[in-house]
């Protein structure tokens, strides 16, 4: 009897996404376009079992491509709902790969409030599977970080933190004990370094440096650490700073020193609606 209840309320379901979902999401009024998406993004939610499949998904994808900004808008707010639930991953998959190019290409979206959320979205893309994303995706979010809009540049910041500075041997208590060149610190201390040569945008330190503060301020904070770098010999089977390098950590560690004091963005990177903290 449960099962024939549960089948009933199923075809229920069924018939209202066919007769009132199906001709609405291509609704003439976007903001009913929007409702629709963001409920089926609560559908999937909750039942995934029922709804979380390609053939509710499709239109999810198809919909990214809306020319209104506040749809689209939903559509990845709906899909960050699905990501962040490890749980989900596995029905995602086939999704990913299909529309993850749509994906990226919306981290340069005309609306900034798009673009933020697609970098979101493609960093808990990161978190659920790390091969999903080749190098060039990831290095199509990377530059953004340079943004002169600064909460895409936050966002961007964040997503070259996850991929390239989270990974670290916290097994061992001595290693996170160990300051100056021998801290953990020191290793991503010079992948920033080689990260900021490899930009080639040698001018724009403080806008690095203003993108990843939230996220990464124990590291840009870690002036012990940069001295030794650059004032210490080498330890043993080390490669030593070339002066290229150097230039760069000074230059880098200068804008740190300076965001640390000035507490604001550099000039020319508009802040959005931003609340100044304390």
């Amino acid at each position: 009897q449960l099962q024939e209840n549960q089948d009933e309320i199923e075809n229920m379901m069924n018939a209202i996404f066919k007769g009132v979902f199906v001709h609405r999401y291509r609704d003439a009024i976007a903001e009913i376009r929007a409702i629709c998406i963001e409920e089926i993004g609560i559908w999937m939610k909750m039942y995934s079992d029922a709804f979380l499949n390609d053939s509710y998904l499709k239109y999810v994808g198809w919909t990214m491509h809306d020319k209104q900004g506040e749809v689209r808008l939903k559509c990845l707010t709906a899909l960050q709902g699905l990501y962040y639930n490890k749980e989900l991953n596995s029905k995602l998959e086939l999704f990913t790969s299909r529309f993850k190019d749509r994906i990226v290409s919306m981290t340069l979206d005309k609306e900034y409030d798009v673009a933020v959320q697609a970098i979101k979205l493609l960093t808990l893309v990161l978190q659920s599977s790390e091969e999903v994303l080749t190098a060039e995706d990831c290095e199509n979010v990377y530059h953004l970080v340079y943004s002169a809009h600064r909460p895409v540049a936050v966002a961007a910041g964040e997503f070259l933190y996850k991929k390239l500075f989270s990974r670290r041997d916290v097994e061992d208590d001595g290693i996170l004990k160990r300051r100056g060149r021998q801290s953990p610190n020191a290793n991503l201390v010079k992948t920033l370094v080689f990260f900021f040569l490899e930009s080639e945008l040698h001018e724009h330190a403080a806008y690095l440096v203003d993108s990843m503060w939230d996220c990464a301020t124990d590291l840009l904070k870690d002036w012990e650490c940069m001295n030794s770098l650059l004032l210490e010999e080498p330890l043993n089977g080390e490669e030593p700073l070339t002066d290229r390098q150097e230039s760069a950590l000074i230059e880098i560690m200068l804008c740190t020193i300076r965001q640390a004091a000035e507490c604001h963005p550099p000039v020319g990177r508009g802040t959005g609606k931003r609340v100044g903290s304390k």
